[in-house]
């Protein structure tokens, strides 16, 4: 778990949780059958094939105005690619 801003956390082994809740901060999930989730202020994630991801989008005041949850591999989310919400869908970050 990453709670400071630009903080990165990552999991790497078999059902593991990572989670990013500072601003700016990335979370992946590299490992079999794990989540990723950033709830901070234009957070990101990424995730190996099968891993569930979650984001929250955040306006300029941090007040939540969407949320978002996929799998990596699936409905057009590439795997081990980083993610952020922008207008309530997720979109790769460069």
């Amino acid at each position: 778990s990453a709670t400071g801003d630009y903080g990165a956390a990552s999991a790497t082994g078999y059902q593991g949780a990572a989670s990013a809740t500072g601003d700016y901060g990335a979370a992946s999930a590299t490992g079999n059958y794990g989540a990723a989730m950033a709830a901070g202020y234009e957070g990101r994630v990424s995730g190996a094939q099968g891993n569930a991801l979650f984001l929250v989008e955040r306006n300029d005041n941090y007040e939540i105005i969407n949320v978002w949850a996929g799998i990596a591999g699936q409905d057009g989310i590439k795997e081990n690619t980083f993610y952020t919400l922008k207008g309530g869908k997720p979109v790769e970050v460069e």
